[in-house]
């Protein structure tokens, strides 16, 4: 049986968030391309559907948790695509002020708490929010998503037994696009039933098709109905597939051209556009225009990146959690200086003033040298 649609407005929603991913993504692909934007890239392109319709399944209230592909989720939860695509670019209007760029993406106001540089490493995180909630007696409910690979890692089995045995109010979501990252799931994995790897610890699974965001909509809403009722965690499985590869620097020699088509035929955004049109909800000419205002926003948001300026030079010591006198160690050393260190004192006070004087003026130098971010 086929899952309902959700009301006419809600599903032109769904259409429009979908289709605002694939355009960022496509675009962010190309600025990375043009070297506007450093580090790693991670895109969801084919992963809409599983984004889209687990974050409708949650209140306002709820959290989530995500990986290093995560601008999708950012945009979902209603960060301005103008300030995920300037975190991108490292700017200062970016949603973490240009520190954290594609895999560091937060935003605590609309309770998205973060993208994730470690695989597997933001499961603990999400049984920690988790426990807040429990601890503070509200009824709210953790989405924490990792992809198939993170289901091998130690995190994994503890944080599952963790969550059980404290009856924590998360519901874990194994987004399986058949890779971790260049290893296909039946070599990396001695079970392929994803939902299945919680059963052991006290967690049961379902599994939602991860192409339909309906059917995702659907068993996410129930999971997440029964933590919130029962206090207990539910592991789902989202069967998907990611059309580009790992990361944009992925040569992606691990799958065949044919496989890819095969998958592609089977793309979540016209396969709904389809649907809507079918079921009287939208026609031709509306689907085009939210296809057009996608890629409007997308371009005023490379816009609004390009404009913002890079953090200032002296905010590099900001948010730094421990950097004062308290630091022991002659931890900063003038390399650019052709005079000796001086010989450390036996109480190491003179190092720790030194270098509490040194570390702004070496930085300094370092950027009058030309060592900036651009």
């Amino acid at each position: 049986m086929a899952p309902s649609l959700p009301d006419p407005d809600d599903a032109r929603e769904w259409l429009a968030t979908m289709t605002l991913i694939r355009r960022f993504e496509e675009r962010a692909g190309e600025m990375y391309a043009r070297a506007r934007i450093g580090g790693f890239l991670h895109l969801s392109i084919g992963e809409e559907a599983t984004i889209v319709g687990s974050a409708r399944a949650l209140r306002s209230d709820d959290y989530l948790i995500s990986t290093y592909r995560s601008h999708g989720h950012a945009l979902v939860r209603g960060t301005p695509s103008e300030n995920v695509m300037a975190e991108l670019f490292g700017r200062v209007d970016g949603c973490c002020k240009g520190r954290g760029g594609s895999m560091h993406m937060f935003d605590l106001a609309r309770r998205f708490m973060g993208g994730y540089g470690i695989v597997g490493g933001n499961l603990p995180i999400a049984a920690g929010i988790a426990l807040a909630s429990d601890q503070r007696g509200t009824d709210e409910v953790t989405l924490c998503t990792f992809g198939d690979g993170a289901s091998n890692q130690g995190t994994f089995g503890e944080t599952l037994n963790l969550a059980a045995l404290w009856r924590l109010p998360v519901v874990f979501m194994v987004t399986n696009n058949q890779f971790g990252m260049g290893t296909a799931l039946r070599r990396h994995s001695a079970v392929t039933d994803l939902r299945r790897k919680g059963e052991s610890l006290g967690v049961p699974g379902m599994r939602c098709d991860g192409m339909d965001v309906c059917d995702t909509h659907a068993v996410v809403s129930q999971a997440v109905r029964q933590v919130r009722e029962e206090r207990r965690p539910v592991l789902v499985e989202a069967v998907t597939y990611r059309f580009r590869g790992h990361s944009m620097a992925d040569p992606e020699q691990y799958r065949t051209k044919e496989e890819v088509a095969e998958w592609r035929a089977r793309d979540p955004i016209p396969a709904f556009g389809e649907l809507l049109e079918r079921e009287g909800i939208l026609d031709e000419e509306q689907r085009a225009l939210i296809d057009a205002r996608a890629a409007e926003r997308v371009e005023a948001a490379v816009g609004f990146a390009e404009n913002s300026p890079f953090p200032a030079p002296e905010s590099l010591y900001d948010d730094v959690y421990v950097l004062d006198q308290e630091v022991r160690g002659a931890y900063s050393v003038r390399t650019t200086s052709p005079q000796t260190p001086p010989a450390p004192s036996q109480d190491g006070t003179e190092e720790i003033a030194r270098g509490a004087q040194e570390i702004p003026q070496q930085m300094t130098t370092a950027l009058e040298a030309g060592e900036d971010a651009s």
